[in-house]
């Protein structure tokens, strides 16, 4: 599938302060791009220079083969856009601000009638329709800035958080929105949620520092935690000590980890020494000594550890993980 996305080399300073720095990456049709990074990690200005609303400093952004910063009507043209807290016109509603999106997008007669109506209903606005923008609560209005984005059915789609303030079930409806849409665009979604990464990317990036630090798919990324390939089980406390001594000196195994007591269980996690698969090995270790085990299953890995250990690890300008 072709790149409908090119970012060669970017840079981005204010002053002396470097907020992005040698950023470089491609997304193709069907992909959807997870962007990872701490507060300040230039996400946000990445994302405000792949859409043309910001320059660079150095570096160029090619969006649909068009550059943003010698052709930038063309490239934006082809993309959505919802940026950081949704701006829109508070004073209208959102009938109002999605016709006068539909006009500047050029949409018009019964074909913009029946895209605002499509979009509305793939939002669920009908029922804020009328009310003003600005009486809107903060889920509302992030689903209004999605709709713009949508209106015109870009090729690109750059969103900045865009489950943001919504509820579990409106996080789950914007989801599945994303999973819809993604086989015929690219999307690039920031986003603090880990657990979104799993939902709906199809790759993630981390950068933090203004660098990227990770560039994979959420299973590359995954199989970074200690945790990857770990074999929980759930042991009678009383024997707990003897299996834990019995696993710890098998080579496979890193080392046992104790979790909860259970009334008179006790749950352990045996931890892979190299990140492959020992299930094998620790479920035959537990049926040769005749333990009452249950609950025997692999961990895929914890996000959360992943990406502390990327995002606080130094690395050199231009040092990139690929997996």
């Amino acid at each position: 599938m072709e790149n409908l996305i090119e970012v060669r080399d970017l840079h981005k300073s204010f002053g002396s302060l470097h907020a992005v720095n040698g950023v470089s990456l491609n997304i193709r049709r069907g992909e959807v791009l997870g962007f990872l990074g701490p507060n300040g990690a230039g996400k946000s200005t990445t994302m405000k220079m792949i859409t043309g609303f910001i320059g660079p400093s150095s570096g160029s952004v090619s969006v649909c083969g068009h550059d943003v910063g010698t052709a930038p009507l063309a490239a934006k043209e082809k993309i959505g856009y919802l940026p950081e807290g949704a701006p829109a016109y508070g004073e209208m509603t959102p009938a109002q601000f999605l016709d006068f999106i539909a006009d500047i997008r050029g949409l018009r007669g019964a074909g913009k009638t029946a895209r605002i109506r499509e979009v509305v209903e793939k939002i669920n606005l009908g029922g804020v329709l009328n009310q003003s923008i600005e009486t809107l609560s903060k889920g509302f209005k992030r689903r209004v800035g999605l709709a713009q984005a949508i209106l015109h059915d870009p090729e690109v789609l750059i969103l900045d958080e865009p489950t943001d303030g919504l509820d579990p079930n409106q996080k789950h409806e914007v989801r599945a929105l994303i999973r819809e849409m993604a086989p015929n665009k690219a999307i690039i979604i920031s986003t603090h949620i880990l657990e979104e990464v799993d939902a709906v990317c199809t790759r993630a990036a981390i950068i933090a520092r203004g660098q990227l630090l990770f560039l994979g798919t959420p299973a590359e990324l995954q199989a970074r935690s200690a945790r990857h390939n770990a074999v929980t089980m759930n042991v009678p406390a009383s024997d707990a000590a003897a299996v834990t001594e019995r696993l710890g000196g098998l080579p496979d195994i890193l080392r046992i980890e104790p979790g909860e007591t259970l009334g008179a269980r006790q749950r352990l996690t045996a931890l892979s020494r190299t990140g492959n698969p020992i299930f094998d090995v620790v479920h035959g270790a537990l049926r040769a000594g005749d333990w009452a085990f249950s609950e025997l299953f692999v961990e895929p890995g914890h996000l959360d550890e992943v990406f502390r250990t990327i995002t606080t690890v130094a690395r050199a300008p231009g040092e990139v993980t690929h997996s």
